[in-house]
């Protein structure tokens, strides 16, 4: 018999329980033995629940019982979840998480005191939630140098853009839609702000490139500024607005690692990933591309990953798998001034400006309409924002510009 604890048990916690109790037979055959759940560690009082005799608010009690071998943190956040999870590895239990925010800001450090007590610390559901993309990325795609990462990575910011281009939404008026069917916190800064993406290309550009990528050095942009006048243009232009995270290898070797809208052509399988869906592109060189796709988060999807890292831990009880990276590289991430791109703009300026600033651009906007918009040749970065810069010294306003995939 293997003994659990489970720390916090909110959405997944409790999503984790119910998939070990629910399907506890599937679970010992592929482990080869049976899992149980020893504690739940929670601020709450679970009096007169099924699940009093197991709850526990001392995390020591955990810590200093040799009977558990394994500890899901569920907690989320990277204060409590880092002191628990540190204090597990340390005494000798394998850990497994789902916290994407834990895994970007210390997973470096958590793995390496993993390596040192020869235990293993699993992060299947932190990135894709229930798709299945680090043990992909990690076994079936090591023959091949990676050379892009591409993926929709959060599925309140797919639903909201998704709402705008189908039904007319405004930003406002999806998200309030995103919030009260649950797919948005109340507080939606890191899901519309593109933190929440952006932890996640950190993770897997670790992994893939083999260096610690901090998300304080991936140029981040959410999906406030986009309007229902953008996925209109988008439209027009043959494509959607889509939030993603990118992971680049440049010709020296260097990364060009961001999230940022784009506008995503019809013929690219990304664009089809609509509602709360995730997709992940991986670009090798030996295979090409790859999708992953599937639901990102939610209880049961989140739940499944983790659970399938609780049976990987249960096999490896001796044995550490391999996973990890090392350190930050300085400049291993590259400014983004020399990234060339299509850009889209969006601006109140004549064609004969347009064209006076960015050259040849392929006009959106028709002849009535009181803004132009754009695309552009293919340029660098920065003399795309430079030439929306010149038109604003015109007193010209500039309300978009994204790159366009």
């Amino acid at each position: 018999m293997i003994y659990i604890a489970i720390l916090g048990f909110g959405t997944v916690g409790s999503g984790v329980e119910e998939v070990l109790r629910k399907n506890a037979a599937e679970i010992s055959a592929h482990a080869g033995q049976d899992i149980a759940v020893k504690y739940i560690l929670d601020i709450r009082d679970f009096s007169a629940t099924p699940y009093e005799k197991l709850c526990v608010h001392d995390f020591s009690v955990i810590e200093n019982d040799p009977d558990v071998s394994i500890v899901v943190e569920t907690i989320g956040g990277a204060r409590a979840a880092y002191d628990f999870t540190k204090r597990s590895l340390l005494a000798g239990k394998h850990v497994v998480t789902s916290n994407k925010e834990l895994v970007a800001a210390h997973g470096a450090e958590l793995l390496e005191i993993a390596k040192e007590r020869n235990i293993n610390y699993l992060f299947e559901a932190s990135v894709g939630g229930g798709i299945p993309i680090i043990r992909p990325l990690t076994q079936c795609l090591t023959a091949n140098r990676v050379l892009e990462i591409s993926g929709i990575l959060n599925g309140t910011t797919n639903y909201i853009l998704t709402n705008m281009l189908k039904n007319g939404e405004t930003f406002d008026a999806a998200l309030r839609q995103a919030q009260q069917l649950g797919y948005a916190e109340a507080d939606p800064t890191a899901d519309v702000d593109g933190i929440d993406t952006c932890r996640k290309i950190a993770i897997l550009s670790d992994l893939a490139f083999g260096r610690e990528i901090r998300p304080d050095d991936i140029d981040t942009t959410g999906i406030r500024s986009v309007t229902l006048a953008d996925a209109k243009y988008a439209e027009r232009a043959g494509c959607v607005i889509k939030l993603l995270g990118r992971a680049v290898v440049r010709n020296d070797g260097k990364l060009w690692v961001y999230v940022a809208p784009h506008l995503v052509a019809r013929e690219c399988i990304l664009s089809n990933v609509d509602d709360v869906f995730n997709a992940i592109r991986v670009t090798g060189d030996a295979v090409g591309d790859v999708v992953f796709y599937g639901r990102g988060a939610g209880k049961f999807p989140t739940a499944s990953a983790v659970v399938a890292d609780v049976i990987d831990a249960v096999k490896h009880m001796k044995t550490r798998r391999y996973l990890g990276w090392n350190g930050v590289e300085p400049g291993k991430v590259a400014a983004l001034g020399d990234m060339e791109s299509v850009f889209y703009v969006r601006s109140d300026c004549t064609v004969q400006e347009a064209a006076e600033v960015y050259g040849a651009v392929v006009m959106l906007s028709e002849k009535d309409d009181t803004e132009r918009a754009f695309l552009t040749a293919v340029m660098p970065t920065a003399k795309a924002y430079a030439a929306a810069d010149a038109l604003r010294s015109r007193g010209i306003a500039v309300h978009s510009i994204f790159r366009k995939l």
